[in-house]
């Protein structure tokens, strides 16, 4: 990847970044949202976020212009895919907004970096204090005491951390990251469908208009559309900027969760906000002189 050059240019991938990061952060918005008002059940959110966004990528793909590389099947990046979609809805029935945004990008975060200490990626001693910062910030946001977040809800955003770490890892290097985030929706979908026959079996789905239509708004536009305009964004910038940026996405969810739900930034959140996105910024500067 690189940087582009000239005015026109930086303010056409700063825009299409700012778009990317507000699709991201209106994933945990529109779930937050749907879940909070009871307008639908977890399950059926993640299955038909799953569903909206494989037709929306399958449609892009067929009607692009430039043709797509052939990939193999990845289903351990499809698992990967399924797992985060469901624990992220499950875990949003608890958390706010900016708090499960904050866990989700902390813990995927400290889950790349761990695999690049296990693969022998060198760390020096600033990167070491960031990723002691970080894990600090996150055992205060979810310590016991009056402002901590539900334990649940947080051990299930943090699982979901971990999978789309994980998700993200096995992409690199893809010949064409578009077509098989495609591929892996087409796959990851029948897993969400198979699990929401069972809550259909058992009696505990339930969705209302409103509900099918934030979870479609999620797959198809946040999630779908949202990561068309992320790769071309991704195009202009340098893999360590990439990483950056999303470091404002916990911040957008949390004013989002503010002025649309009514939510609070409690001080709790906020120190561990500064901690965990500090340490990690620390750590990504860290990675930009090894």
């Amino acid at each position: 990847m690189h940087e582009a050059r000239g005015g026109p240019h930086i303010f056409q991938t700063t825009v299409l970044t700012a778009v990317a990061m507000l699709a991201f952060a209106a994933n945990s918005l529109l779930c937050r949202l749907a879940l909070l008002r009871r307008e639908i059940d977890p399950v059926s959110f993640a299955g038909i976020r799953l569903v909206s966004g494989a037709i929306m990528l399958a449609v892009i793909v067929r009607f692009r212009s430039e043709p797509h590389a052939p990939s193999h099947a990845d289903w351990l990046a499809a698992a990967m895919l399924f797992a985060y979609v469901a624990f992220f809805s499950f875990a949003y029935l608890t958390l706010s907004a900016g708090t499960g945004a904050l866990i989700l990008f902390g813990a995927v975060q400290l889950t790349m970096f761990s695999v690049g200490l296990r693969s022998g990626e060198k760390f020096g001693s600033l990167a070491w204090l960031g990723l002691a910062l970080a894990v600090a910030g996150l055992v205060y946001l979810v310590s016991p005491g009056i402002a901590a977040p539900p334990l649940v809800g947080a051990a299930l955003m943090a699982i979901a951390g971990v999978a789309w770490g994980v998700y993200s890892l096995r992409g690199r290097g893809v010949a064409d990251p578009l077509a098989a985030t495609a591929g892996n929706f087409a796959r990851a979908a029948p897993l969400a469908l198979l699990m929401s026959a069972f809550f259909i079996t058992n009696a505990r789905a339930y969705a209302n208009e409103a509900g099918v239509a934030l979870a479609i708004a999620s797959g198809a536009l946040t999630s779908g559309i949202g990561y068309v305009i992320w790769y071309a964004a991704l195009s202009k910038l340098t893999a360590m900027r990439a990483a950056t940026v999303q470091l404002s996405v916990p911040l957008i969810a949390a004013f989002g969760g503010v002025a649309f739900l009514s939510e609070a930034i409690t001080p709790r959140l906020a120190a561990a906000s500064a901690t965990i996105l500090g340490g990690i910024a620390m750590v990504l500067a860290s990675k930009s002189h090894t």
